[in-house]
């Protein structure tokens, strides 16, 4: 079956089309609809008459922007109608809830007259927080968003326009500084004059080109005065006329230090590519054959080529998606009045120094596994990289607070934390820890330090001011890994093996601890030479606060050093392995799931404790239930008995101040029908939070189906009940993953 059949199969499943519309509060109930509807509702609409802006606390008016069109210029398609360009419409929208949280009514105007579809857009401004128009063709497109823009009071975007304009001057701004050019001094040729040629040309003066060093070639040759002059182009192309002889593209590209197609594929040769000036700039974004092939232009010379496209099986591809959900995000957020040339360089400036970080392992699988570092192939982000949100947004927000396009003002760390939430549960939960570590960052010792992704996961625990690490591990390997990564960052290293003379300390320590199990002093002394020994000493000594291991090696063998040198806690016997799952509406946490294979009534009991204090370092209050397959009672056999021990320990013992029950089945302690009517009497006033699996096997098993078939997130496995803070990655995290669990590690140690 080809891409045609597979695109009208997916986009014919039922229901057909790719977007609809859900409630956002509950509708079970007589009550629930009494406020949705008749008689409830006639109080918004009152508090909207009398205080306009409260639109935006009683509606959704504050996060929906409408994808507007006549469908007169579908990219690749032409002016194919109104009613025919409603799957790109909807497209649109999948792209904005997708990447930015925002909702979309789509909206096909069959209507050519200019005036007339500004007077029909301008009539829904009560409706949106924003209009996004969207493939109207040019002239038209320029006359309808500058009417609208000053019409309306919400944001007015043509992405056509502008979503290029963006994208590409980030990835100008990034090829500038690789190829040591100067963006005023650069000289550069668009061909094509339409509506996003002209945009992005003007875009690239507000970043800093000189127009006079803008030349524009459409289908009849370059525009010159002389051309304007003769009234042979439209208003729109005479901005960009230059003071020149004719000639044809070509002869524009002769010594030029940028190229930029947003015209027809194949108009571009190499020996054009030859012509222009040392290590030129070619962004060939015609889609989808762009105006000269990927490797036909970088094949063309032997100085570097810095290359982009439209098209995403080659670096560097100009995507508008990098650049309008955020936008509109940032813009809906502070409720702006339009989205200025001030934003839209904001973004831009964001795009292009976000490219310049370290890329998260995410994006990097995502892309094959392929490098992706600042550089010729990497001069702007990839649009799976979540981090855009959090960059582009909040400079935009902030550049309409500063131009005074917003009507709100936002606390900038707050809002990030907000967007983070926007991406999922965890995220936001994790925020919460991360917050803390901040405010006293503590030394955590990566004992697997020349791991690439400890050493990427070093640069951001400082960069961002989440702990201090210090990496264990080959020095030259760790400082070579920095340079070649780029980092601009001098970590601090500890080398088990050149470094071993510093270590007689650590090893005399740990034959202290050590001497009665088997280890003499001689063995001591080899066993500081391994990371996972020489990092657990370290904690032990107190001259690190925590540590992690375990990225490459198996739990088990990761786990016993630090338990063998750095033990349990006095009030521990034992350790626990906790996963902490989030769902859309719940989070729970899961243990054991990694330590301990059958544990008995005193386990059960600590491994509960344990993870209740771990839930709070989450700022969750705990409600734990201790599971098994019977219910209070109802099965009469070891297993169930163990729980039903440990529970009762707990609830009996003054110093547990929270609400603890069991022996329960999972639905029992997860449905709150359950719990209050048929088993009233439980001591869970609501569902659990701390789920407390009845053995090794089960709490594996049980946190992985939650994950795989719930659509649960899982952060983990965080151990609990070590004497000092401890945890142990598992085989091929990622860095987000390492930084996550440092954080962990350091909210303990300010615990402790």
């Amino acid at each position: 079956m080809g891409l045609d059949e597979d695109s009208l199969d997916y986009h014919a499943a039922e229901p057909p089309g790719k977007l609809a519309v859900r409630t956002t509060k509950p509708t079970n109930t007589q009550r629930d609809l009494s406020l949705a509807y008749s008689p409830g509702v006639a109080a918004p609409c009152r508090g909207i008459r009398d205080r306009p802006d409260d639109v935006y606390n009683y509606t959704a008016k504050g996060n929906l922007v409408g994808v507007v069109s006549n469908g007169s210029a579908v990219l690749g398609l032409g002016d194919i109608g109104a009613q025919a360009s409603k799957p790109v419409m909807e497209g649109k929208g999948v792209l904005f809830k997708r990447f930015a949280d925002i909702d979309v009514f789509d909206v096909e105007l069959d209507e050519d007259d200019p005036e007339a579809l500004i007077d029909a857009v301008a009539a829904m401004e009560p409706t949106f927080g924003g209009v996004n128009l969207e493939d109207i063709a040019a002239p038209d497109c320029f006359v309808i968003e500058e009417a609208l823009r000053d019409r309306m009071d919400v944001p007015v975007f043509h992405d056509d326009q502008h979503g290029t304009a963006i994208i590409s001057g980030a990835a100008l701004l990034n090829a500038a500084e690789i190829a040591g050019k100067s963006l005023e001094e650069m000289e550069i040729v668009f061909s094509g004059a339409g509506a996003s040629a002209i945009a992005t040309a003007r875009f690239y003066v507000s970043l800093g080109a000189r127009e006079e060093n803008v030349v524009m070639v459409d289908s009849t040759g370059v525009i010159t005065e002389d051309r304007a002059e003769r009234g042979d182009v439209n208003e729109y192309k005479r901005e960009f006329a230059a003071d020149r002889p004719p000639g044809d593209l070509a002869d524009a590209m002769t010594s030029a230090d940028v190229f930029v197609g947003l015209s027809v594929g194949g108009l571009v040769d190499q020996e054009m590519v030859r012509s222009m000036a040392a290590d030129p700039i070619v962004f060939a974004m015609a889609n989808p054959d762009p105006e000269i092939g990927y490797e036909a232009a970088k094949e063309a010379r032997e100085d570097t080529v810095i290359m982009a496209t439209g098209r995403s099986d080659y670096p560097n591809q100009v995507n508008n998606v990098l650049g309008f959900p955020f936008i509109f995000r940032g813009a809906l957020d502070v409720r702006a009045t339009d989205i200025d040339e001030e934003m839209k360089r904001a973004a831009a400036e964001a795009l292009a120094d976000l490219a310049r970080e370290d890329v998260p392992d995410a994006v990097v699988k995502a892309y094959g596994d392929q490098p992706l570092q600042f550089g010729p192939d990497y001069i702007i982000p990839k649009p799976v990289d979540q981090r855009v949100l959090f960059e582009v947004a909040p400079a935009v927000a902030e550049a309409a607070m500063e131009s005074g396009a917003a009507r709100r003002e936002l606390d900038l760390d707050a809002y990030e934390e907000r967007l983070e939430a926007r991406l999922g549960k965890s995220r936001e939960m994790m925020r919460v820890v991360l917050n803390k570590a901040q405010t006293a960052p503590k030394r955590v010792a990566l004992a697997e330090g020349d791991d690439d992704k400890m050493v990427r996961a070093a640069y951001q625990l400082a960069e961002q001011g989440i702990a201090d690490p210090v990496l264990v591990g080959d020095r030259e390997r760790i400082d070579r890994r920095v340079r070649d990564l780029g980092l601009g960052y001098e970590p601090e290293v500890v080398d088990p093996v050149a470094d071993a003379d510093d270590h007689d300390d650590y090893a005399e320590r740990l034959y202290e601890l050590r001497r009665r199990k088997g280890v003499t002093r001689s063995e001591a002394d080899e066993l500081v030479r391994d990371p996972n020994y020489l990092a657990s000493v370290m904690v032990e000594c107190d001259d690190a606060d925590a540590m992690l291991t375990g990225l490459t090696h198996h739990y088990p063998s990761a786990l016993r050093p630090p338990l063998q040198v750095i033990g349990t806690a006095t009030d521990a016997e034992y350790a626990a392995g906790v996963y902490m799952l989030t769902l859309p509406s719940r989070v729970v946490f899961c243990a054991d799931a990694t330590v301990n294979p059958e544990p008995d009534a005193d386990v059960l009991a600590a491994i509960t404790e344990q993870t209740a204090d771990l839930a709070r370092r989450f700022n969750v209050d705990p409600r734990a239930a201790l599971l098994s397959y019977s219910n209070f009672g109802s099965v009469d056999a070891d297993g169930p008995h163990r729980a039903r021990e440990a529970a009762r320990r707990l609830r009996s013992d003054p110093s547990v101040e929270f609400p603890v029950d069991g022996e329960m089945q999972a639905d029992t302690a997860l449905v709150e029908e359950t719990l209050d009517g048929t088993y009233s009497f439980s001591e869970l006033d609501d569902p659990a939070n701390v789920l407390v699996f009845p053995d090794l096997e089960a709490g594996n098993i049980g946190y992985k189906l939650l994950q795989r078939l719930g659509g649960a997130e899982a952060i983990g496995p965080m151990l609990t009940g070590m004497d000092k803070p401890v945890h142990v990655l598992q085989r091929g995290d990622e860095v987000k993953d390492i930084v996550n669990l440092a954080g962990v590690a350091v909210v303990d140690a300010q615990a402790d």
